[in-house]
């Protein structure tokens, strides 16, 4: 039986507008309204920038159209459904929009889960405030799950982050996750009060077959010295058994329902400084079977004398542990670090790398330098 050319091509057709009417009925349009705006500048051309438009800030195609009464309005298809993030700007990012004392303010969020009007109230633009602090300097593929997760095990509520890869919403892939204490420090400026960490723009720069998923939580502020310690010390009794349990029986499962990961323990890391490095290395030890590596910056063992009982108790560890510290922090923290790591190496542990920088010293900028060493070694020795 001979089947014409006509049919066949009717047939070809018939099934690419199936195929595309599919793929337009998962995509959805979105109409951004400013209600209110500031009266000065109010002539100037608004623009909506996120991450549906690599967060380019004055594109002619996402410009605002004024209506007679006053609203302004711009419509956004093809929208996939989830998560969206954007900002109001003039047209650069030195006039973006701003809180109304002129400081930075997050991202705008949205879920979209079907054709959407948002109303937007603008309170005013960052270049009107020459001393305002600066702009945010997260990249596009941080976002923010939650700004009140709770923390059942301490009823407190943090801010937790995630960093998305490259091509995590264009591939089916898995990936392995990295777990990082004190999160406001990790991806932005505006909330880090000494300097971010820059993780976020070391992750854009590596290639897509390298980079992971990593999941920072905000420190508890007044609490951060009893939260990431196991122990009581001067400053209160330890609630870092309690935190750690939140890590693995909280915020770990609603990571992993939430987004591709790779759950095992091969796949899985924490790292932290200073009192971060401290919970991290004890979040390792208490949950060999959740954590297949940990990066221990700078940790505060000062704080923990009874930390090598710890270790002493503890089975012997297979883990992949990084130990980096500055020989400029303190008298004790080579020294502390080191007894510590051999601690360790002598329950069998031969995953384990130590390094002391002549320069080092207790900050932001130290850790944001020793970052990508740190992750090249775990990602070649634990993460698969």
């Amino acid at each position: 039986m001979q089947i014409s050319f006509q049919l066949i091509r009717k047939i070809v057709l018939t099934y690419t507008a199936i195929f595309i009417c599919n793929i337009l009925s998962a995509q959805h349009a979105v109409r951004f309204e400013i209600k209110n705006k500031p009266f000065k500048h109010s002539s100037d051309s608004l623009y909506v920038a996120g991450n549906f438009n690599g967060w380019n800030a004055g594109v002619k195609a996402f410009a605002f159209q004024l209506l007679p009464d006053g609203t302004s309005f711009v419509n956004v298809t093809g929208i996939e459904p989830g998560i969206i993030e954007y900002k109001i700007t003039r047209g650069t990012w030195l006039t973006v929009e701003a809180a109304v004392n002129g400081s930075s303010i997050s991202n705008r969020i949205n879920r979209i889960n079907s054709d959407t009007v948002i109303s937007i109230n603008i309170d005013a633009w960052a270049d009107d405030f020459p001393g305002r602090p600066p702009v945010s300097t997260r990249s596009k593929n941080v976002f923010i799950i939650d700004t009140s997760f709770f923390i059942p095990q301490l009823n407190r509520k943090r801010r937790i982050w995630v960093y998305l890869p490259d091509e995590y919403v264009f591939t089916k892939k898995r990936y392995p996750v990295l777990y990082m204490n004190d999160g406001q420090n990790l991806f932005d400026a505006v909330t880090s009060s000494f300097g971010e960490w820059g993780v976020d723009e070391m992750m854009d720069s590596l290639r897509p077959g390298k980079q992971c998923i990593i999941v920072g939580i905000d420190h508890g502020d007044s609490k951060r010295l009893t939260e990431y310690n196991p122990y009581p010390s001067r400053f209160g009794e330890g609630e870092g058994d309690a935190y750690v349990d939140f890590l693995v029986h909280t915020l770990k499962p609603f990571i992993d329902k939430t987004y591709r990961t790779k759950p095992l323990k091969e796949s899985t890391v924490i790292a932290g400084s200073s009192m971060g490095g401290l919970i991290s290395l004890y979040a390792v030890l208490k949950y060999p079977g959740v954590f297949g590596g940990a990066g221990i910056f700078s940790p505060a063992f000062w704080i923990a004398p009874d930390f090598k009982k710890k270790i002493d108790s503890s089975k012997n560890n297979n883990s992949a542990i990084y130990f980096v510290c500055g020989e400029m922090e303190s008298a004790e923290m080579v020294g502390d670090m080191k007894k510590i790591y051999e601690q360790i190496k002598l329950k069998g542990n031969k995953k384990l790398f130590f390094k002391q920088v002549s320069n080092g010293k207790h900050n932001e900028a130290f850790w944001r330098r020793e970052m990508p060493q740190f992750y090249n070694w775990i990602f070649s020795n634990q993460m698969r």
